[in-house]
C-alpha cells in the first residue's frame, strides 16, 4: 500500500513536470503553425505513456538504484573489507588500499554506458547518417571506455580529495587540442556524446556512488566531494571518441600506404 501511495504521489507530479511541455509543443501547434495534430489520439496515449514511465523510473531510482550505488560505495569502503585485501599493515588507509572502488567505478560505468538507450540511438543514427563509416559498436564502445575512465579517475579524486577544478581543466585542454587534429567528421559527435552517456541508466548509479563514497572514505564531504562524477563522465567520452576517429584514420591511411 506505501508503495502504491508512493507512485501515486510521483506520478502527481509527473504530471506537473509534464503539463508546461505538453502547454509548448501544443500551444505552438495551434497558435503558431496553426494546423490540427495528426494522430491526436496516438498522441496522447504515448503522453500517457511517458508520464507513467517516468514515474515508474523515478520510483526505481528511490527504492533500487540509489540505494544499491550507495550500499556498493559502503560495502567497497568499508575497513573491514578494505584491510582483507590490503597490505597496509600500519594502519592508515591510502589511496591505493581503495583499488577495487576504482575497479568498481570501471566496471559500472562502462556497463551502464553500454547499455545507456539514448547511446544506442545516437550511434544508430550516426552509422545511418555516416553512410556506416562509424560503426554502432565502435562508437558505443568508445563512449563507454572513456566513461569508465573518467569515473575511476573521478573515484580516485574523491578518494585523494584533490580539487575538481583541475581535472576538469585538463580534460577540456586535451579535448581541444583534439579538436583541431581529430578528422571533422567526428568532432560534433564526440560532443555530442559527453552528453547522451549522462542519461537515463548511467546518472543514478554513478551519483548514488559519488554521494555514498563521499560520505564514507574519511575526510570527505558528500556536498564538496560527493558531487562531479558526472563532469568526468560527460568530458572523457568527447576524448575516447576523437581518439577512436584519429586512430582509425591512422590505421586507414597506413593501410592505404600498405597498398
Amino acid at each position: 500500500m506505501e508503495l502504491l501511495t508512493q507512485f501515486l504521489e510521483i506520478t502527481l507530479t509527473t504530471i506537473k513536470d509534464v503539463i508546461p511541455i505538453a502547454v509548448i509543443i501544443f500551444g505552438f501547434q495551434f497558435l503558431v503553425i496553426r494546423r490540427r495534430i495528426a494522430n491526436l489520439r496516438k498522441v496522447l496515449i504515448g503522453f500517457a505513456y511517458v508520464i507513467i514511465g517516468l514515474a515508474l523510473f523515478l520510483l526505481g531510482l528511490e527504492k533500487a538504484l540509489f540505494p544499491i550505488g550507495r550500499l556498493m560505495a559502503e560495502q567497497l569502503t568499508d575497513p573491514e573489507f578494505i584491510s582483507s585485501w590490503s597490505s597496509n599493515v600500519a594502519g592508515a588507509l591510502t589511496w591505493q588500499d581503495y583499488f577495487w572502488v576504482y575497479i568498481f567505478a570501471f566496471a559500472i560505468g562502462a556497463s551502464t554506458t553500454i547499455a545507456e538507450p539514448s547511446l544506442i540511438a545516437v550511434a544508430i543514427k550516426a552509422n545511418e547518417v555516416s553512410g556506416g563509416a562509424i560503426g554502432v559498436w565502435g562508437l558505443r564502445i568508445a563512449v563507454a571506455i572513456g566513461v569508465a575512465v573518467g569515473i575511476s579517475l573521478g573515484t580516485w579524486r574523491i578518494v585523494t580529495g584533490y580539487p575538481i577544478h583541475w581535472f576538469i581543466i585538463a580534460g577540456y585542454v586535451v579535448v581541444v587540442v583534439q579538436t583541431f587534429f581529430a578528422p571533422k567528421l567526428i568532432v560534433p559527435l564526440a560532443y555530442d556524446s559527453g552528453g547522451v552517456t549522462t542519461s537515463t541508466v548511467t546518472v543514478p548509479l554513478v551519483a548514488a556512488l559519488g554521494l555514498g563514497l563521499a560520505e564514507t572514505v574519511p575526510g570527505r564531504s558528500a556536498l564538496i566531494d560527493g558531487f562531479g562524477l558526472i563532469a568526468f563522465a560527460s568530458l572523457f567520452p568527447m576524448i575516447t571518441v576523437m581518439a577512436y576517429a584519429q586512430i582509425s584514420e591512422l590505421r586507414a591511411k597506413r593501410a592505404k600506404a600498405a597498398n
